[in-house]
């Protein structure tokens, strides 16, 4: 019988959690709290033999000790990229979702150039080249991040919430003209890093992940680059697959 692996990703809103059969994703979990019984539920119904856990926080939990007592554990760390060079100066400052994602683009596009679009609490923006090559990335603020600033840093802008429908160029009241600003801002980064990317018109394929990824999908669907879309949500958790597999390799 094929052996099942535990892939835990810990962010910095929600722990998402995957069974995986070698390459085979047989079931995805979004949690804001995660305990025993959480873990119980998906050791008690797959015949899982191992787990990897990859987290943004420092932090471990009781529940992680208790999994470690009954399956073999690994945490994912920057040593575990096999068939990438990287090149990032400081390696041990990169964050291990992003590190997690460039593999995940690698094992799924080999030997292409992609560039790796995730959408959560911020917007990360990674390069691999078509040999391997990582060389680093961006960081800015997400789409609620931006929201939330607005709200919190003006003293008579509401909150508000994205709205995939809007498609104005301006905004002709106030909550009209915050969605311009950030969800035309967002459209308008997103285009000038793929630009910025994509040299002399080099095949790159634009792999958006995250939970912002099929948002970040219709604001490029009349692109240029809507040809080049990949959208893969689960991308740091087949990553961190990947990455366990090599390591047993």
């Amino acid at each position: 019988m094929a052996e099942m692996t535990l892939v835990i990703d810990i962010g910095n809103s929600y722990t998402k959690i995957a069974v995986f059969k070698q390459d085979e994703l047989l079931r995805t979990g979004q949690y804001q709290n995660v305990d025993s019984t959480t873990i119980n539920e998906f050791l008690k119904d797959y015949r899982v033999n191992k787990a990897i856990i990859s987290s943004v926080k420092r932090e471990n939990t009781g529940w992680q000790a208790l999994m470690a007592e009954e399956i073999s554990v690994i945490y994912f760390n920057p040593g575990m990229t096999k068939g990438i060079i990287n090149h990032y100066l400081t390696p041990e400052t990169l964050g291990l979702d992003r590190l997690a994602a460039v593999i995940g683009a690698k094992y799924l596009y080999p030997h292409e150039n992609s560039l790796i679009i995730d959408g959560g609490t911020a917007i990360t923006y990674d390069w691999i080249d078509a040999d391997g090559n990582y060389f680093g990335g961006s960081i800015s603020p997400g789409l609620k991040m931006r929201y939330k600033a607005l709200n919190n840093y003006t003293a008579g802008l509401p909150l508000i919430s994205a709205d995939e429908a809007f498609d104005a160029s301006y905004g002709n009241n106030t909550t009209a003209a915050i969605r311009s600003g950030v969800q035309n801002g967002i459209k308008y980064e997103l285009s000038g890093f793929i630009k910025s990317y994509r040299k002399d018109g080099e095949e790159l394929n634009i792999v958006l992940s995250g939970g912002d990824s099929i948002f970040f999908d219709t604001l490029l669907k009349n692109s240029i680059f809507a040809p080049y879309i990949k959208i893969e949500p689960h991308l740091v958790l087949k990553g961190l697959n990947a990455a366990i597999q090599n390591n047993n390799d």
